[in-house]
């Protein structure tokens, strides 16, 4: 049976999360895997990338699933994208082997996260930024942050309710960024746990105040004790920029790992 890669785009703020839940909780999975039936004429079912939390947006989360019903790229797009709420639209189709898994072929996920750093709350924009009143030294954040560059014991920043067997993961990259009133949290790693990169923003934060050392970061990844670190940040402010995949998958550029030239 013929196994599609689909690229999807959604606004988080409506969806109790990626993952299909209980009967009458909205969620972006049922709600893609309807119109993706209904153009197909039959039942399908999706594997994602990464499952996303209630409130968090995806920019281009790839999913795949199997059909065998005749249609071409356009139409799986197209047709689905008309069936969908105006919160989710699909961005691409490419038909793949079945070999192709987008949980299990993804060799990296990117997150961002935008902070809305002035003594005003916003108006604009308000369901994408987190709100942050107080003053963060942007510099200190990101130089907190190279601690966690490589490969580490992430215990310390991940959620209670973590399903995974072990907190081992490999970050690539991390940024932190001023632009203007924003302050940016860029990051990238082979994948990540519940809640990490949220509970890693609300780490850097008192980074940020000047309430804790630069060397603080370090001294939570060492200890891997999640109680001793900053709280959860609010889900608004995250982004799910998308997985990436080996070339020979032939994903858009956006979707294509890019090894990184050694330093």
């Amino acid at each position: 049976m013929p196994r599609y890669a689909l690229g999807v785009e959604y606004d988080g703020s409506a969806f109790h999360g990626w993952q299909r839940v209980e009967a009458g909780v909205r969620n972006v999975q049922e709600t893609l895997e309807t119109a993706l039936s209904s153009v197909a004429d039959h039942q399908v079912r999706v594997v994602c990338a990464g499952r996303t939390d209630a409130g968090v947006h995806a920019r281009c989360q790839v999913v795949h699933f199997d059909s065998d019903a005749v249609r071409d790229a356009r139409a799986w797009t197209l047709g689905t994208t008309s069936r969908l709420p105006a919160d989710v639209g699909v961005l691409w189709c490419r038909e793949v082997p079945d070999t192709f898994s987008a949980r299990f072929s993804a060799l990296s996920r990117r997150y961002r996260y935008r902070i809305l750093n002035r003594q005003v709350r916003p108006a604009f924009e308000r369901q994408y930024l987190t709100w942050e009143l107080r003053p963060l030294d942007h510099s200190r954040m990101h130089a907190a942050a190279q601690f966690l560059v490589g490969e580490h014991d992430f215990e310390a920043f991940r959620s209670a309710q973590c399903q995974a067997t072990h907190a081992r993961r490999h970050l690539h990259s991390i940024s932190v960024e001023r632009h203007g009133d924003e302050v940016v949290m860029d990051i990238q790693a082979n994948a990540f746990l519940h809640h990490m990169v949220r509970n890693i923003v609300g780490s850097l934060l008192p980074v940020g105040r000047g309430e804790r050392p630069v060397e603080w970061i370090a001294e939570l990844l060492a200890g891997r004790d999640r109680t001793l670190a900053g709280p959860t940040a609010p889900a608004q402010g995250l982004l799910f920029v998308g997985p990436q995949y080996p070339g020979e998958w032939t994903l858009p550029t956006e979707n294509t790992f890019t090894p990184r030239e050694p330093e």
